[in-house]
């Protein structure tokens, strides 16, 4: 009956002369409000949402060390009391809400995040307040501190991807910040001092160059209130975020290789100089490595996936998996490709396929294939805002204020990746990719890897 009813009300002639149409949906607003002391204030209300989501984050991370490691020392310090809350109380206090607290510290942002149920984000955000605004740096906390880094540090070691990103950095921006450790060398760690935080906290810790956002069950009104409150003691300076606060880093075409013969495999990290995050080539770039795609042999299915590359290096067992990335910073970025290989016999196929493929951006890219990877992109990059909640769209926000200082939609995002067109590709390609010098970082059963500068010459081979 009820299909029958539904059949006869779609044949219906509507007295509006069209068919049967429902409102489209409204995206939730990004209400931005900014303080007289330059501290920015953001928040997504979701009206259905029972839990929020607030955080404030700082422009500032690694790259503004004065001693490496300085920054993530502090975020660690942070979390072990004040002056009126000891480290036991602290988490008591959170727990009490039902709260849950979170940091990090990347090469230029730092961030302290805490979650809630709705009536929690007064209390949440009294405790990042008091936590940020009076931290004590006890030395008993400071020397404790270290061996919690160290093992830290270790582990990070461990972790070959991070690893191979962190020889990447290093050698691509040698002896400049951006290249710093995130973790710092262990005789920093070992060193820092109670002076060594004050003096970072000093030079970096300011109201205009922070951005307090919320999203979920959070009220924008209320925000503003509990920052005036709890976020008012950090002093401005004369280079906000979005100034120039450093000289653009210089790119170095060079490599690193750690052989170790007891590994299984290979990995390689090859990368040119990117754009910035706020470069109009932005998205192209984005674009390219969504060509050049991502592929791991565990997951199968390569023969039906678009990417070129994929096919060539799975059929030939080249490679593991291989994954390319657009690292962009405030004025620089990392552009390449991750490759992982036990077939260490022919390493160099698999690097040399791969740069033809970078190669060919600059000749021939497909239309066809340029639209696949901006369908590709606009799905990757609006379905990461849905991973994690409230958390991704907090980052999402405050992320965007310091490169854009808004916000951008959905549809804005989406508009751009259209924007980008064959003729682009070929553009960036041959600006940024054809015959430029490469880092290069290597670990592992390295042995099969080529010099540096054979694969510099591939990097401008003309034969195809």
């Amino acid at each position: 009956m009820a299909s029958r009813m539904l059949s006869r009300s779609l044949k219906a002639p509507s007295r509006l002369g069209r068919g049967l149409a429902t409102a489209a949906p409204k995206q939730p607003l990004t209400k931005i409000s900014t303080l007289p002391n330059g501290l920015v204030v953001a928040s997504e209300h979701q009206p259905h949402a029972q839990t929020a989501t607030i955080g404030v984050y700082f422009d500032v991370g690694s790259r503004h060390d004065q001693k490496a490691g300085v920054a993530h020392f502090a975020e660690h310090l942070y979390f072990k009391g004040t002056p009126t809350r000891s480290i036991k109380q602290l988490e008591a206090e959170v727990e009490n809400i039902g709260g849950r607290l979170d940091a990090y510290t990347a090469r230029e942002i730092t961030s302290y995040t805490g979650r809630s149920l709705a009536d929690g984000v007064p209390k949440m955000t009294e405790i990042i307040g008091d936590m940020l605004s009076n931290p004590t740096f006890d030395k008993a906390a400071i020397d404790a501190e270290r061996s919690t880094i160290l093992r830290e540090a270790e582990e990070v070691a461990k972790d070959k991807q991070e690893a191979i990103f962190d020889h990447l950095h290093a050698v691509a921006f040698q002896g400049q910040p951006l290249g710093y450790d995130i973790l710092g060398p262990t005789q920093n760690i070992q060193s820092i001092t109670k002076d060594d935080l004050l003096t970072y906290r000093a030079a970096n810790l300011h109201s205009d160059k922070m951005v307090f956002a919320g999203a979920g069950a959070v009220n924008h009104d209320q925000l503003i209130e509990l920052a005036q409150k709890h976020l008012s003691g950090f002093p401005s300076s004369s280079n906000p975020f979005g100034s120039k606060r450093a000289e653009k880093p210089r790119f170095v075409g060079s490599e690193v290789r750690l052989r170790d013969d007891t590994w299984d495999d290979c990995h390689i990290a090859i990368a040119v100089e990117g754009v910035s995050n706020n470069s109009p080539d932005y998205w192209v770039m984005n674009v390219i490595s969504s060509i050049m795609g991502n592929w791991d042999r565990s997951l199968g299915a390569a023969p039906l996936l678009s990417s070129k590359l994929t096919h060539i290096l799975s059929s030939g067992g080249y490679a593991n998996s291989f994954r390319h990335f657009n690292l962009s910073y405030a004025d620089t970025g990392l552009w390449g490709v991750h490759l992982v290989t036990e077939n260490v016999t022919n390493i160099d196929e698999t690097v040399h396929w791969t740069l033809k493929e970078w190669q060919r951006m600059s000749m021939a890219p497909t239309i066809a294939e340029v639209e696949r990877a901006k369908s590709q992109l606009k799905a990757a990059t609006l379905l990461t805002l849905s991973d994690d909640g409230t958390k991704s769209i907090v980052e999402d926000i405050a992320r965007n204020i310091f490169t854009y200082g808004t916000r951008l939609t959905p549809k804005q995002i989406e508009e751009a990746i259209d924007r980008v067109t064959v003729d682009d590709v070929m553009r960036v390609a041959k600006e940024k990719i054809w015959d430029q010098d490469v880092a290069m970082a290597a670990m592992g059963r390295v042995e099969g890897l080529f010099d540096y500068a054979r694969i510099r010459n591939d990097m401008s081979s003309m034969i195809y």
